[in-house]
Order: structure tokens, then sequence, then C-alpha cells
């Protein structure tokens, strides 16, 4: 017997259970969330080894129980995308922003991406690796339970590497399920602000062949969007990242109509992310591919930006995620809870397309869909168990309140 086998009974409603063969939920299905009622869960070695209504409870076994009386279990969510890895958080930019400039004003005169890579420079990996270990903390016992961290702050080398290595001893060190993501390509440094070339050579010639070496990274990312990466230099660096093993995901459309979506699904892009700037014709794009349209609320709120157009990409068949984009500058939050509120709040999403949005489909967003993301046989048992809310509509209409209980990863209790 170890600690990681457990016994929940008397659940009101397991919802997100599937045989395991789902990879996501999309169009008109993300309204459908499979949901069995008077329900248990049996955790054995971490992993879910049953489900069913009570009636099928197994009997027998001497393993720890909780009997949760009638509340609600549910997968933990998967933050697809977030920047949790910085050197100091970025509140003057915050008065700025206020006062009135824009995201773009403020990374002109070397404030934004810009600003914390200059900081970055002057912080430990031990440093780094506390303050990001502690957000993850926070992110946990919100009921996250998996979650994507990006470099990007780095800009040069040392500091990317810094950044990844920080990145790898949280996978170790975390009992959470990260998947890591180079984005050199976040910001074109002072430095070579009249050499992009420059730039994108040491990317391609020596970023990601040292990252390879030390096989820091699952993906490569780029900022591909107005001000930032052109459609051309994006593809250079995808290309130089998937012979490197790193799968794409790109910031795309955030600021305009980049060719980021394009560019991403052409080259089989795990996710394409922000996404405010989406019409037609890359609903039409996205509607043929296997690229999961990850959509960051709170960046967009954050900012005042306008929104992405979810209900129209729903309506069009497409899949939609959701993520926090935790980060210093945009979006300083990494409360999934908070984004479940937003998705139905700002983007007239229903409460069960938002679950699929933060559950299954964000964890497709992280490609790990056949191990987390549902409640299926075999899947790791991260699991939350919330609080005695009335309806599951509770979960984002009560947006100032922290509506889990209870948060088990790996089938330990947290």
């Amino acid at each position: 017997m170890t600690e990681n086998n457990l016994l929940i009974t008397n659940i009101g409603c397991l919802y997100q259970t599937d045989n395991g063969d789902r990879t996501m939920v999309k169009g008109a299905n993300m309204a459908q969330l499979p949901c069995i009622n008077n329900a248990f869960i049996l955790i054995k070695d971490g992993k879910i080894e049953d489900f069913g209504t009570m009636e099928k409870v197994p009997s027998g076994e001497h393993i720890p129980q909780i009997d949760v009386q009638g509340k609600m279990v549910m997968p933990a969510w998967c933050d697809s995308h977030t920047h949790i890895v910085y050197p100091q958080s970025r509140e003057i930019e915050y008065i700025d922003k206020i006062k009135g400039l824009s995201y773009e004003d403020i990374a002109k005169r070397g404030g934004g991406i810009l600003n914390s890579a200059k900081k970055m420079r002057d912080v430990s990996e031990n440093q780094l690796f506390a303050d990001a270990m502690q957000r993850l903390e926070t992110m946990k016992y919100l009921g996250t339970g998996a979650v994507e961290i990006k470099s990007g702050y780095g800009l040069s080398t040392a500091e990317e590497l810094k950044m990844l290595r920080v990145i790898r001893r949280l996978k170790q060190e975390s009992n959470l399920t990260i998947r890591a993501t180079f984005l050199g390509a976040h910001a074109i440094p002072q430095e070579y602000k009249n050499n992009r070339t420059k730039y994108i050579n040491l990317i391609v010639d020596e970023m990601i062949p040292e990252i390879e070496r030390e096989q820091l990274a699952d993906f490569v990312d780029v900022f591909c969007d107005k001000g930032f990466f052109t459609v051309e230099e994006t593809a250079r660096i995808l290309e130089a990242g998937i012979r490197a093993g790193m799968r794409p995901k790109i910031h795309a459309n955030e600021l305009d109509y980049s060719g980021g979506i394009q560019v991403g699904v052409k080259y089989n892009a795990l996710s394409v992310d922000h996404l405010e700037y989406t019409g037609d014709d890359e609903i039409e794009v996205l509607r043929d591919s296997r690229t999961m349209p990850t959509v960051l609320p709170g960046a967009a709120f954050f900012l005042g930006m306008v929104y992405a157009p979810v209900r129209k990409m729903i309506e069009q068949g497409l899949p939609v995620a959701l993520a926090t984009d935790c980060n210093p500058g945009s979006s300083p939050s990494g409360n999934m809870q908070l984004i479940i509120s937003m998705g139905c709040i700002l983007y007239r999403m229903l409460p069960e397309e938002v679950i699929n949005a933060v559950t299954l489909n964000s964890a497709y967003a992280m490609g790990i869909e056949k191990e987390l993301g549902s409640i299926a046989k075999g899947k790791k048992a991260n699991i939350i168990i919330l609080k005695n809310i009335p309806s599951l509509a509770y979960l984002p209409y009560a947006y100032g309140e922290n509506k889990v209980e209870t948060v088990i990863i790996g089938g330990k209790i947290q």
C-alpha cells in the first residue's frame, strides 16, 4: 500500500469522464461535459484505476478513503501558456498603462520584455527557481495540475539557457506536470535593433543547438506579430527548432493580423496562442488543422485589448483552449479559476465549454492529453474536489472566491 492509493466516494457529480480516446473537444461538442452522478474514483499508484457509480464501488479495498459528501470532482486544470520564470514584477509599467501608454509604446522605449531581459542578467538561477516554485505552489492550490513554462526573458544564449535550466529543475522538484518551451524569439534585444538577422542567426546557430545538446525544451515558440517577428523570420526559427526535436507553438495575432496563425498551422504547431485578431481566413486554416487555438483572457483584459472571437470560433467548429499567460507584464496572475470566469463573462462561453477549454483542450495544447485532462482509466490522478457549491455555473459565477477545496496530484492529497 502506498500513499498514492486513494478511494474517493459519494461524489455528487464526477465531471469530464471518458474512456481515454478523446484528444480534444471542438465546436458544438464543447457544450457537452460528461458527468457521472453519485460516483466514485479509485486511484492506485498515482493513476486512475477505476470510476463509476456508487452502486459499483469496489469493496474490500484497504486504502485511504475520502467521502466527499456530494461535492463535485473533476480533472485539475492544465495551464498551457505561462511565463512564470522571471526576475522581477513590472508594476511600474502597469501605471504607464493606466496613463494611456500602449503595450507597443512601452516595448519601443525599452520596457516590457526588454525590461525583464535586462533584469534577468542580475538574478541567480537559485533565486529564479525559488520564486517560480512559489508561483507554482500558489497555482496548484487554486486547482492547476499541469503547467507549460516558457523562456524568453533572457534574449542571449547564456540567459535563455539559464531560464531553461531553471524550468528543468522545476520539472524535477515540483510534483506538477511541466513542459518547457524555448522562446528566444520573444523580442529583438536592443543591441540587435539595427541588425535583426544577426539575432535570428544567434537563435538558429547557437541557442537551438545548445538547447538540443542539453535537451532543455519540449517546444519552440516565436512571437509572430506586429512589431516583433515576421512570418519569414518565424518560419526560419521554427524549422531550426523542428530539426532539433522541438514541436512549434506560436504567439500569434495578439496585436494585428500577423500571419502567425497561418505559419503556425503550416509548421504543425501544437497551439497558436492569443488570437485577438482572428478572422474568417484564420478560422478556415485552423479548421483543417490539428493545431489548438488557445486564448489568453488575462492578457487581453489586463491590456484593454479586443477580445478573440471565441463564440464565432466555436460556432465554426473549432476547439478552444484557455490559459493564464501568467507573466509580469501583461497577465500577472496564474489563477485558472479567474480565467474560467473570464471565459464566461468576456467571451460568452458556457460553463461546460470553459471546463473543456481548461482541461482536455489545454492538455492537448501541452501535448499531454493522453495522461491528463480527463477522468479516464490509466491517466495520472491530478484531480480537484470542489467546495460545496450549488452548481457547475457557480464555478465561473463566483469569480472572487476559491472554489477548490482539495487538490490531488498523482493520487496524493496536497
